[in-house]
């Protein structure tokens, strides 16, 4: 596969890994969320399944970014492959029966042991992204591996569903096995020379380190900020199901396709950037595409067409697959090589937190304004947060990336 004039095989890897650990936890937590829904019929149990995932990720993150940095990029990330593929085969386990005692524990727990997993992933390849390629490939491999991840954001959910119709649960969870089993043996076949292990500074002070990079730097704490709240106010996906019900009037089939829309936007966006990457005035397409994106969230909240709020959430997709890729570059080149673990640590709270805090705020404010009226007042909100990062961030909003070259 020619990507950059010669077969960077490397790369090549790392990318397998990425979509091959995409689809596994794309199968585990669809299937999940059937599989406890099914024990218990509570609507609750579902948002414990997230809970039981975040307290850990969010307790350990931090440690990851600061283990990833310190000692072996690439076994870290086997490590929660391996993590990834013990849960499955319990998961495996309980859905056959073979498990003793209540089924609902073990399936949390091992959901909590998916969040520990979770937080040393986006550390390990971001970490290895920047050994395997030049800076100057940056921009274009981005788009690349942001196409990867949101291909794997399509496809995981609907094959987590047809293996639990067309076969059982278990074979889901078996083939997540599988997959995981093939994402670390994809990192152990890498070939990249990784630098001896860093000086062990106390690790509170190091992660503190990181902590006071971030945030002292305009750049990138204006991009990761700028995610954070445009996700935390703009994004809809989580009421979709009432929108499906009180607005379009359609079955679950018309959910996986609305849920599908933003995430073929971003795929497409994500191959365009591949050939055609933005290298001149950065800043600025990144506060557009936020921008776009809470339009985009007015539009479809007005929209009463099921199709019409399907393009408007694959343009939205389109608005949101510029701003990963270009955060995702501004990231890679503004971070020191010895912090990069604990940097993508952090832009992954922030991320993580944004998409759980969201879904919350969602739903905290179609309670009291009504589902369309709060999905509009979430975009404008997104159009706010553009206007006050342009305003407090002018190094981020003039900037142009052989700036960080």
């Amino acid at each position: 596969m020619q990507i950059f004039g010669q077969p960077n095989f490397a790369f090549i890897n790392l990318l397998a890994f990425r979509i091959l650990i995409v689809l596994a936890y794309q199968i585990l937590a669809t299937v999940v969320g059937w599989h406890i829904f099914e024990l218990t019929h509570e609507p609750i149990a579902l948002g414990l399944v997230g809970l039981a995932e975040v307290i850990p990720y969010f307790s350990c993150a931090m440690f990851a970014g600061y283990a990833v940095d310190h000692y072996s990029r690439r076994l870290f990330g086997v490590f929660a492959c391996l993590l990834l593929l013990l849960n499955a085969l319990t998961l495996a386990a309980v859905g056959t029966g073979w498990s003793v005692g209540n089924p609902k524990f073990w399936i949390y727990g091992s959901i909590a042991i998916t969040g520990l997993a979770r937080a040393f992933i986006s550390p390990s390849y971001s970490a290895l992204f920047a050994l395997i390629l030049p800076r100057n490939q940056y921009a274009r491999a981005s788009g690349i591996g942001s196409s990867v991840f949101q291909f794997g954001l399509v496809i995981g959910p609907a094959l987590g569903g047809i293996l639990v119709g067309w076969a059982s649960k278990s074979v889901a969870y078996c083939v997540a096995a599988g997959l995981c089993l093939c994402a670390a043996l994809a990192l152990l076949s890498l070939r990249v020379k990784e630098p001896p292990p860093a000086m062990s500074a106390p690790i509170l002070t190091s992660i503190a380190d990181g902590l006071r990079f971030v945030f002292s730097n305009q750049i990138v704490c204006g991009a990761q900020s700028l995610d954070m709240f445009a996700v935390l106010f703009g994004g809809a996906v989580a009421m979709l199901p009432a929108f499906i019900h009180d607005i379009y009037h359609t079955g679950p089939e018309g959910l996986g396709i609305l849920r599908a829309a933003p995430a073929m936007g971003a795929v497409i966006t994500g191959l365009f950037l591949t050939r055609y990457p933005i290298n001149l005035h950065a800043g600025r397409w990144l506060l557009a595409a936020v921008a776009g994106f809470g339009c985009c969230m007015i539009f479809f909240a007005l929209s009463t067409h099921f199709w019409v709020a399907g393009l408007l959430l694959m343009l939205s997709g389109v608005c949101d697959g510029v701003s990963v890729v270009m955060r995702s570059t501004i990231m890679q080149l503004a971070t020191p090589d010895t912090m990069r673990g604990r940097v993508s640590a952090i832009n992954g709270i922030f991320i993580g937190s944004s998409n759980e805090l969201g879904a919350f705020e969602s739903g905290m404010a179609a309670h009291f304004m009504g589902l369309v009226p709060s999905v509009i007042f979430g975009g404008a909100m997104t159009l706010v947060v553009v206007a006050a990062t342009a305003k407090l961030a002018p190094k981020l909003r003039q900037l142009q990336l052989h700036q960080l070259h």
